[in-house]
């Protein structure tokens, strides 16, 4: 009889311990499949928009900063933290920027992000913002989503690596405006 006893107190504790564990990994389940800060989709969606790149450097003497209107885009991919950016710098002089963007949600309307890829300038004579050479670019920025509406508020750098013909320098600029989400 006092086997049987501490059989069934065995078996009552087998279950309980069963439950438990059940039970953690139910919990566990729930909150992995819970929409969170980390899986958010902020600045949810690609935009096209329209604004302003202002050349914060210059080259050698005859290589100033310039300033110039810019046309961006983002195409965001849905289920990965990844977005497809371009930028052209257009003005007197032409540079484009494509890059390959890491988006890093900060709320459910703003994203910061690290893009790499190239500033490739179109007229090899000119200065842009950029430069007046094709360069490896890399370009931080973050977006932002107005409340109940399409529009998109960015902003970013692009900083060109060896940009210049002459003195082969670095070149910065900085770009904002205003883009619509599609």
């Amino acid at each position: 009889m006092n086997h049987l006893k501490r059989s069934g107190r065995q078996i009552t504790q087998g279950r309980n311990a069963s439950v438990i564990l059940g039970g953690a990994a139910l919990a566990a389940g729930m909150m992995l499949s819970a929409p969170s800060a980390a899986t958010a989709q902020a600045a949810y969606g690609s935009y096209v928009g329209a604004g302003v790149a202002v050349g914060l450097t210059h080259g050698d003497p005859g290589e100033p900063e310039r300033t110039s209107g810019v046309i961006a885009a983002r195409y965001k991919f849905l289920k990965l933290p990844i977005s497809v950016r371009a930028q052209a710098l257009i003005g007197k002089r032409t540079t484009l920027v494509p890059t390959v963007s890491y988006d890093l949600p900060i709320n459910w309307r703003t994203d910061a992000y690290i893009g790499v890829g190239a500033a490739v300038t179109l007229d090899d004579d000119r200065t842009t913002p950029l430069g007046n050479k094709t360069s490896f670019a890399i370009q931080p920025g973050i977006d932002y989503v107005l409340p109940n509406s399409q529009a998109v508020i960015f902003g970013n750098a692009v900083i060109a690596f060896d940009a210049y013909r002459k003195g082969g320098n670095t070149a910065a600029s900085i770009q904002a405006g205003v883009g619509l989400r599609f």
